[in-house]
This record gives C-alpha cells, sequence and structure tokens, in this order.
C-alpha cells in the first residue's frame, strides 16, 4: 500500500505539531510556509496540561524544562485595588492531579523546539499557497511561483485568514471590537511580578491585562486587551505605542501600571474570531487550529486546541483502517468539533466577563470566581487527553 501523502499550508505551531506527530506514526509530511525566513515572534503562550502532556509525547519533554516556566497560579484581581477575586493552585498540585505541568513559554521558544525535531527538507520556505484544488485522485497545492504539489490530503494550518478553509466553508473573520498590545520585558525590570511565578489577570471596565513568566522567567510577558474600533490590523510585527497603553491603564493598580512603564516596545494586535462550523473537512482537504476554529484569547486554548487538533488529526490519519481517508477525517471532525466549540464559545462569552463596568454584574462575577476557584473546575479542560480520545474514537 502506498505512503500516504500529507501537504500542510502554514508552519506555525499547529503545523509544526502536526509534522512532528505524522513523522512519529511514520507518515510523510511536508510544510509549505509562506514567510522566508520560520519564526515566532511577540509573546508569551500558556499551555496547559491538555496540551503539555501531548507535546512532551512528541519529544519536547526536556526541550520544555529547559525553556519554560511552570507557574504556581492562575491569580485573577481587581482592576484598581489588586483585590484576589481567585486563586487556581497549579505547580506540583496540577502536575499530580492531571499528570502533565500548566507552562508558560515564549512563542518562539516552542516553535523552534518544534522545528529542531523535524528534518530540514520537510519544511519549504517561502512557499505560499493560493490555490488549493481535489479531484477524486487527490489534492494539489498550487503555490504562488507555479509549483504544484500534488497529496493525498491538504491541511490548512495557514492561520485565522486561511485560504484553505474556504474549500469547506465560505465565512470571513469578525472583529470583536477589542485590541491587544502585546510586550516583553526583562524580568529584572519587574521583580514585583516575579517573587512567586504565577499568570495573574487584572479585571476592569472595558479592558484587562495578563502577565506571566517566559523563557526561563528570564521575561515578563504581558497582553492588554482594550476597546477599540478603529484598529483592525492582524500581525504580530505591527507595532503600537507605549504611550496609548500607558494611558489606557491610568488609574489602573501600581503593579499594572509599572508593567507597561517598563515596557520598551508593544505589538498592537486586532482580536478576530469566527462563527463555529458544523464540519472541518472536504473531500481531501481539511482544517486545524485557527484555520479551523479561531478563538479570542480568553480562555488561554488557541495554541492548546491546536496542539489537540494535529494530535487527534495524526492518529487518526494512521488508523485509517479500512474506511480510508474519508472515514479518517469523519473520525477527526466527531473527535474535534464539540471541544472546539465549547471552548470557542466560551472565549467569546469572556469578552464580556471580563470588561463588566464596576456594578452588580460585576459583584455577582467577582462572588462567583470566589466559589468556583480551585483545579476541580478545570477537569474537562485540563485533564482532557486529545490522543486517548482518538484512541477510543477508534474502537468507536
Amino acid at each position: 500500500m502506498p505512503q500516504m501523502r500529507v501537504a500542510v499550508a502554514g508552519g506555525g505551531i499547529a503545523g509544526l505539531v502536526l509534522a512532528v506527530a505524522l513523522r512519529r506514526a511514520g507518515i510523510d509530511c511536508h510544510i509549505y510556509e509562506q514567510a522566508g525566513r520560520l519564526t515566532e515572534v511577540g509573546a508569551g503562550v500558556q499551555v496547559a496540561p491538555n496540551a503539555s502532556r501531548l507535546l512532551r509525547r512528541i519529544g519536547l519533554r526536556d526541550r520544555l524544562r529547559s525553556i519554560a516556566v511552570a507557574p504556581e497560579a492562575i491569580e485573577m484581581r481587581r482592576w484598581d485595588d489588586g483585590a484576589l477575586l481567585q486563586r487556581t493552585e497549579l505547580g506540583e498540585m496540577c502536575r499530580r492531579r492531571f499528570g502533565a505541568p500548566y507552562y508558560t513559554v515564549h512563542r518562539a521558544d516552542l516553535h523552534g523546539g518544534l522545528l529542531a525535531l523535524l528534518p530540514p527538507d520537510r519544511v519549504h520556505l517561502g512557499a505560499r499557497c493560493v490555490d488549493v484544488k481535489q479531484d477524486g485522485e487527490g489534492a494539489q497545492l498550487h503555490l504562488s511561483d507555479g509549483t504544484v504539489v500534488a497529496a493525498d490530503l491538504v491541511v490548512g494550518a495557514d492561520g485565522i485568514h486561511s485560504l484553505v478553509r474556504q474549500q469547506i466553508v465560505a465565512d470571513r473573520p469578525r472583529y470583536s471590537g477589542q485590541t491587544i498590545y502585546r510586550g516583553l520585558v526583562p524580568a529584572e525590570r519587574v521583580p514585583h511580578l516575579l517573587d512567586e511565578p504565577c499568570v495573574r489577570l487584572w479585571f476592569g471596565p472595558d479592558k484587562h491585562c495578563v502577565a506571566y513568566p517566559v523563557s526561563a522567567g528570564r521575561q515578563v510577558s504581558f497582553g492588554a486587551t482594550v476597546a477599540s474600533s478603529d484598529w483592525r490590523e492582524e500581525s504580530w510585527s505591527a507595532r503600537g505605542d507605549v504611550a496609548e497603553v500607558a494611558a489606557a491603564y491610568k488609574g489602573w493598580h501600581p503593579d499594572v501600571v509599572r508593567l507597561i512603564d517598563v515596557a520598551e516596545t508593544v505589538s498592537r494586535w486586532a482580536l478576530h474570531d469566527r462563527d463555529d462550523i458544523d464540519r472541518l473537512s472536504s473531500g481531501r482537504v481539511t482544517v486545524i487550529g485557527d484555520a479551523a476554529h479561531p478563538m479570542l484569547p480568553f480562555q488561554a486554548q488557541g495554541a492548546n486546541q491546536a496542539i489537540e487538533d494535529a494530535v487527534v488529526l495524526a492518529s487518526c490519519l494512521a488508523y485509517a483502517g479500512g474506511g480510508g481517508l474519508s472515514a479518517a477525517l469523519r473520525r477527526y471532525e466527531r473527535i474535534r468539533l464539540p471541544r472546539v466549540t465549547r471552548i470557542q464559545r466560551q472565549s467569546r462569552a469572556n469578552a464580556k466577563t471580563f470588561h463588566l463596568a464596576d456594578g452588580d454584574e460585576q459583584h455577582n462575577r467577582d462572588t462567583e470566581a470566589r466559589t468556583s476557584s480551585g483545579l476541580d473546575h478545570h477537569q474537562w479542560l485540563f485533564g482532557y487527553d486529545a490522543e486517548e480520545a482518538a484512541t477510543a474514537g477508534r474502537s468507536a
């Protein structure tokens, strides 16, 4: 039986995890990335146990230990006086309960670790996808230089503006009305945030801020979200104005104000998502990550769900069985859609919950937060094992 050929459009975290997982399963996979140089820039990412266990299995265990931080807790606080609204213990308690740690990591470090697990000839740079075609015999990825890549399956890992997604559904990204400023600062400039390594969030009217250590504790990554009707650009390299961020957070808790004051640069990113969809594949084309279910970053699960997608898809393809490719893609869809739809909707709901003005709704939110802390409330999210779900899907 000839080996399956998989062509992946997009060399971000989703595409790289898929390629590594497919290689682990003995499936031939090539990545086609439009950028001429493969780098991930801009900010940190939270890797919860539901994703860290998968990264460890595919070969990143030692790499994560050296580049990441394992925070002791997630803390939610008020915007003005810093009053603690909720604390969820992480650290060793989290690792023991879920069998994997909660990490915070610089995107570039994670990206580099994944890239190191692949042979260089499997990643093609400066290869921009301009069209996808398919027939009963296979699929073709058309590149801007005229190259046509033949494959049994084309996977879109090409982000929220996915060209591959257009093969499955005709829709467009939807602007949330919010912009996030992202920055990195040297840890020595914010010692007040490093007495205990934590993920800290401050909630306030129309905005919130999140900060946590990355790069083995050498830097602190932060994201400051504000309402904005006049900025819709999505680019890690789009520069923001630190003074604008400082003005937006004037009067906030001193920990937030000091964090922003010591930042030298920030990027500015307009936040979009899309409506959830009822299928992830069409014929010999499928999508993963932001191409499949772009999420607002208010559940800190975007990258985690992309990692889950990649591992499940690889598992389904590796055990296609008698039903072949069509059955494998149906299984992938059946396993992933309920979970990613739930998380996508919760992320969208948090866009309102996080930014309530002081008043009755805010008071009710804070009261509920105080009674819902603890890892019990994260069991459904952190305790999920995507690879086991794919195995159960096979037997079903």
